[in-house]
């Protein structure tokens, strides 16, 4: 009788090894049946989510990505961790969090100049670019106030113009608070130079110290100064007066048609699998109507602004649009002497 050799054996176990480790496979490892990223994002999300906010702690988009985080945290089922890293008026964290994995586990504030102002100020070849980007969630608009120390001497926008020359400060190179500065001291004919900081904290902080003559802020980084008595506003840079400075003038109503604002929003990398793109939408679209966040808003001046992605994109081109004809108008160069 012929036995098998025992090389014959070890052959045939390793064989049915094989076959019985082949049978357990998933349908979708098999050709014809879809599969890829979608297939494991069914139980999105299974760890906390990173929210990087470009700009130092503590300004308008600090505060606001702090509060919509906690809102979302609900919904999500996840704890959503803030990270700043400021920098290029939100260029640098934005570059970090599109340049990775569409996973969605890395998401990023975004700011309306970003898009409409820094072009005009920075050329860059590796400016982010709208259709690089998905839009998650629009979140807010806000308007600029031009205020100085309340020590100054200057009591109003008229006394301010006339000053022989001016320092004002900024939350950056081609941001909206340099835009509408730069925009009314051109305007008026002023001698005025821009000094730019990491944020809009920093800003009002160099105008509390005086390091500087005059900010263009948004109301939620400086109305509890204003409120205190530490800072006086001259003008808001809106086409109507704000409701919450009923006796400030517009720069407008002051002969001079500048109109600034800004609006922050939520990106993330393009590519996210339909699934997890569907839980972050309706997970912060569920967080704006979260009470805790709403109250944030209205003690801080903050008016919403909550559209389409379609409508976010046709905004930032239509605006982009209009202040690059406003800096060739007045023959701007920002980031330099006005």
């Amino acid at each position: 009788m012929n036995f098998p050799s025992r090389h014959h054996l070890t052959f045939r176990r390793r064989a049915l090894t094989t076959i019985a480790a082949l049978a357990l496979l998933p349908a979708t490892a098999c050709g014809g049946v879809k599969g890829g990223k979608d297939s494991d994002s069914s139980d999105y999300p299974t760890r906390a989510i990173t929210f990087t906010v470009p700009f130092a702690a503590g300004g308008s988009s600090d505060l606001i990505s702090r509060a919509i985080a906690r809102a979302a945290e609900k919904p999500l089922g996840k704890s959503v961790v803030i990270t700043n890293k400021p920098g290029a008026n939100g260029a640098v964290g934005g570059k970090e969090v599109l340049a990775s994995s569409p996973d969605g586990y890395n998401l990023a504030l975004a700011v309306k100049s970003l898009f409409t102002i820094t072009p005009l100020a920075v050329k860059d070849p590796t400016a982010i670019q709208p259709d690089k980007m998905e839009i998650i969630s629009t979140l807010t608009q806000e308007d600029y106030v031009l205020v100085v120390n309340a020590t100054s001497p200057y009591k109003t926008l008229e006394d301010l113009l006339k000053a022989p020359s001016i320092k004002y400060g900024t939350a950056g190179v081609g941001t909206g608070g340099q835009l509408s500065q730069a925009l009314l001291f051109n305007n008026a004919k002023v001698k005025a130079t821009d000094v730019p900081f990491d944020g809009g904290a920093p800003a009002v902080t160099a105008l509390l110290g005086k390091q500087v003559d005059a900010v263009s802020g948004s109301l939620a980084e400086t109305m509890e100064q204003i409120k205190a008595g530490k800072l006086r506003p001259l003008a808001i840079f809106s086409a109507e007066r704000s409701e919450f400075l009923p006796d400030v003038p517009t720069a407008k109503e002051k002969g001079h048609d500048v109109v600034v604002d800004q609006r922050r929003f939520i990106i993330v990398p393009p590519g996210l699998p339909a699934a997890i793109s569907t839980k972050l939408k309706d997970s912060f679209a569920e967080a704006r109507k979260d009470p805790a966040y709403d109250k944030f808003l209205k003690d801080n001046y903050i008016e919403r602004w909550e559209v389409s992605d379609p409508d976010a994109r046709q905004h930032l081109k239509d605006h982009a649009a209009q202040y690059a004809s406003l800096v060739q108008k007045f023959g701007l160069k920002l980031g330099e002497s006005s």
